[in-house]
């Protein structure tokens, strides 16, 4: 029987009881487990993790914890070059695209709103979903710890907020996409861009109102739906100004 101290930092801590969150505290094994296995019996999913420390020095996955080892684990480093040392995931992704799962799609929806990137489906699987985020490099976001467990999981947050646009504050403000939003550009029913469209070629599909007031349509090429500059997207303006997302 070994025993090991570890330390948890930041938003990490989420995934502990109370009584072992922001302190060091003592971890009884047995055998040589890998640090990835040891952190994520602890309840951390990996994708959570961008660097750990063994004894002062950066380690990967696969070392192997020993008896009286102090390990270290910070999260996602998105801000910062910590280069000199081993990161546990590949580059970050800085052209965001997600994958949510069948619990988020509100949140599919505003992301999209936002102009990301943004694949859901209210039927997929747990499966798919890992596959998805692996194959198209593609951040996960889910409300389930166990999920972002999968080996074939690279990027991925687990998401706290429980209200769909407190969780797009906290996707934004933990990945710090500021900077990346471009509103009003992709449909928020099928995630594809918009395309500019001249009046004449939907005009039998508008209302007399529609066609009296606006000049301006841009067309889903997927779904076909229509979009303007009514009161649906001054909705979205001032939902998005709320949040301080300060759409153009």
């Amino acid at each position: 029987m070994s025993i090991a101290t570890f330390r948890f930092y930041e938003e990490l801590n989420d995934f502990l009881p109370p009584e072992r969150r922001k302190v060091a505290f003592d971890h009884v094994f047995t055998g040589r487990p890998t640090v990835k296995d040891l952190v994520e019996s602890l309840g951390v999913p990996h994708p959570e993790i961008d660097l750990i420390l063994i004894n002062g020095c950066s380690v990967d996955f696969a070392h192997p914890v020993q008896d009286g080892d102090r390990v270290s684990v910070y999260p996602m480093f998105e801000s910062l070059d910590i280069t000199p040392v081993i990161r546990l995931r590949p580059k970050p992704l800085r052209d965001p695209r997600f994958v949510l799962d069948v619990h988020l799609g509100r949140l599919a929806r505003y992301l999209r709103m936002l102009g990301f990137d943004t694949r859901y489906r209210n039927d997929a699987k747990d499966p798919q979903l890992a596959r998805c985020a692996r194959s198209e490099h593609r951040i996960l976001l889910t409300r389930d710890r166990n999920l972002l467990k999968r080996n074939a999981v690279t990027h991925g947050l687990w998401i706290r907020a429980t209200e769909p646009t407190r969780q797009l504050v906290e996707v934004v403000e933990r990945l710090q996409l500021q900077s990346a939003i471009q509103p009003f550009g992709r449909c928020t029913q099928c995630n594809h861009e918009l395309e500019r469209v001249d009046k004449e070629a939907v005009l039998h599909r508008l209302l007399p109102r529609t066609r009296q007031l606006y000049d301006e349509f841009w067309r889903c090429p997927g779904c076909q739906r229509i979009y303007w500059r009514g009161s649906h997207f001054e909705h979205m303006r001032r939902t998005l100004d709320a949040l301080g997302m300060n759409p153009t």
